[in-house]
């Protein structure tokens, strides 16, 4: 019997409700590690969810986030809390400030190696391009507003 398609979800801003912690980033200023720090306080998107508990029914759900390796404790601890369909978990590694339109989809070339990827959602306009561009079936997550001080983080800073 074939594997099931993959599901590639992105957490901030897809899932996870990061305007809590947009004020760490926010200004010339940035606290990545109080950004970083308050991941289990983030909310669940409902609208995350649904697609996620949905996708869920007939794939395999991957979260590939841009979050740092050293958030993956609280970061496991955050999807297990709420009760999230299990998945393998990718992430940034520690030290690497790519962009994330670059980062993701080299994890996901690598991911894919073998595998069919059913679809990618993601949130950062630019992510959703890059893999738009490079053949990969994308749906875009609007339901969380856009926030300015995330999109820099994934796309100047390369923090998550």
């Amino acid at each position: 019997m074939p594997s099931r398609p993959l599901a590639v979800i992105d957490l901030d801003g897809v899932v996870a409700d990061v305007r809590h912690r947009l004020r760490f980033i926010a200004g010339p200023r940035r606290d990545w590690d109080a950004f970083f720090a308050g991941v289990g306080g983030d909310d669940v998107l409902a609208e995350g969810r649904a697609v996620v508990d949905r996708l869920a029914a007939d794939h395999e759900i991957v979260y590939l986030t841009g979050r740092p390796e050293r958030t993956r404790p609280d970061t496991e601890a955050w999807l297990a809390r709420h009760g999230l369909p299990p998945g393998r978990l990718i992430m940034r590694r520690d030290g690497d400030r790519r962009p994330a339109r670059m980062v993701k989809p080299a994890l996901l070339r690598s991911l894919s190696r073998g595998r069919h990827i059913g679809v990618v959602v993601d949130d950062d306009v630019d992510v959703c391009a890059a893999l738009v561009a490079a053949g990969w079936p994308v749906l875009q997550a609007d339901w969380m507003p856009p926030a300015d001080e995330l999109h820099e983080a994934q796309e100047l800073d390369g923090r998550t």
